[in-house]
């Protein structure tokens, strides 16, 4: 827990619990306003890339070139989390990402951008993400009191799609005038960001001293696959949302089928995350501690049938409701994830465990980009979302077989998840 925390004794109520804490409002503020402008900068490639190219298999390289980073250097970002301040390392790969942002900043402006150097720079971006969501993702634990870890989870989680709402809508408003005010609006909020993160004070972690061997490299992978209720949730989110990824296509939908235009789009992107938004608002006020695990798997087959119903929407507002109740769906799956993984690993392996779980994370959402950029190539737009769809229905009556485990989670309170499964 951080130290950090004078004003424990007062302050806002259960549902706010996590805001007495100094430390954990720093890092709320520094992660949340980073996802911002990366939310921001995301939507402005991609109409950029959109119409530079014109190719849907462009939009899906955009997802590829940003996770392959994951896939490539987890175990050494994993490493990094647990052997130096995970504070630090935050800061740095912030640091890093305002280098990035006005590197596009700079480039649209003086009409020198193409489709391979923004490639380049959001290789450079991914690289850099790659070793920032782990150490994230491993501190909160670090900010607060266990007994508040789940309010902590749930108000992180809200922080990140409230940026995901606000940051498409914004840039998809400033795309108006032009990519290179987004790109500058993303600068100085990340310089924001990175001074929160210079404040956070955290100094209770558990530092590894393992030797750097193959093992100790790999151990977070080890212990995932060593309990069946962490992998089987993982593998869960990876395969549903990887076949019912439909964000790469967004611009497709917005251009050429709904015809909504730039503004449009960026609303239509932001929708899915004003439906996670509100999921994960609730749960700060009421968390999940019953019946978990049929949560998980209900709420994953409606985000299947979410993603064929926005497929086949030829109205822009069904289209945007379908999209709310995918996001919807999806924070059930985020919240149950999280306060799991949290709370059962070990804090001197949380980086290492959270570094695999990132790939997962990144591997359903960049490679779906991906996928989804793929079958719309070989498929058609509207075909190969649906199909997505209905893959993940599958995947959800598979997993329930697979890892009854997931069938028996029921309750999510600390102490009992740490005695059953630790």
């Amino acid at each position: 827990m951080s130290d950090a925390a004078p004003d424990i004794a007062e302050g806002p109520g259960k549902g706010m619990a996590a805001f007495r804490y100094t430390d954990f409002r720093n890092y709320f503020g520094a992660r949340s306003l980073s996802r911002f402008a990366f939310e921001m900068q995301a939507t402005a490639v991609g109409w950029q890339v959109y119409n530079l190219t014109g190719n849907a298999l462009d939009l899906g390289l955009i997802g590829l070139v940003q996770f392959l980073p994951f896939m490539v250097l987890f175990p050494l970002a994993g490493l990094a989390a647990d052997r130096f301040r995970r504070a630090r390392v935050i800061a740095g790969c912030i640091s890093g990402q305002v280098i990035c942002s006005l590197s596009l900043m700079a480039l649209t402006f003086t009409g020198n951008i193409n489709f391979p150097i923004i490639m380049v720079i959001l290789g450079v971006a991914g690289f850099l993400r790659s070793f920032q969501l782990p150490a994230e993702q491993a501190i909160i634990p670090l900010l607060i009191d266990r007994k508040d870890f789940a309010n902590a989870s749930a108000w992180t989680t809200t922080g990140n799609h409230l940026a995901r709402v606000g940051g498409p809508g914004l840039a998809g408003v400033l795309l108006i005038v032009g990519e290179q005010v987004v790109y500058s609006t993303v600068v100085a909020i990340m310089v924001v960001a990175l001074t929160l993160a210079l404040l956070i004070k955290a100094n209770t972690q558990i530092v590894s001293r393992e030797r750097i061997t193959f093992t100790s490299v790999f151990a977070g992978m080890k212990f995932i696959f060593n309990r069946q209720l962490i992998l089987g949730m993982i593998t869960l989110d990876l395969f549903a949302v990887l076949l019912a990824s439909a964000t790469a296509l967004l611009p497709i939908f917005a251009k050429d089928i709904l015809e909504v235009g730039p503004a449009g789009y960026g609303f239509l992107r932001a929708s899915m995350t004003v439906g996670s938004f509100s999921g994960s608002l609730l749960f700060t006020q009421f968390p999940v501690y019953r019946r978990a695990g049929h949560l998980l798997f209900g709420g994953m087959a409606i985000y299947g049938f979410a993603t064929i119903v926005f497929a086949l929407s030829r109205d822009y507002w069904l289209s945007c409701g379908a999209l709310i109740l995918l996001g919807f769906t999806d924070s059930v799956s985020i919240f149950i994830r999280n306060n799991v993984i949290g709370l059962v690993t070990p804090d001197e392996m949380r980086g290492r465990v959270n570094a695999v779980n990132s790939v997962f994370i990144g591997a359903s959402n960049q490679m779906g980009e991906f996928q989804s950029g793929v079958m719309a190539t070989l498929l058609g737009v509207v075909p190969a979302v649906v199909v997505g769809g209905i893959g993940t229905i599958c995947v959800v009556a598979l997993s329930a077989m697979i890892f009854p485990v997931l069938r028996r989670l029921d309750s999510l309170d600390p102490d009992d998840l740490i005695r059953r499964y630790q």
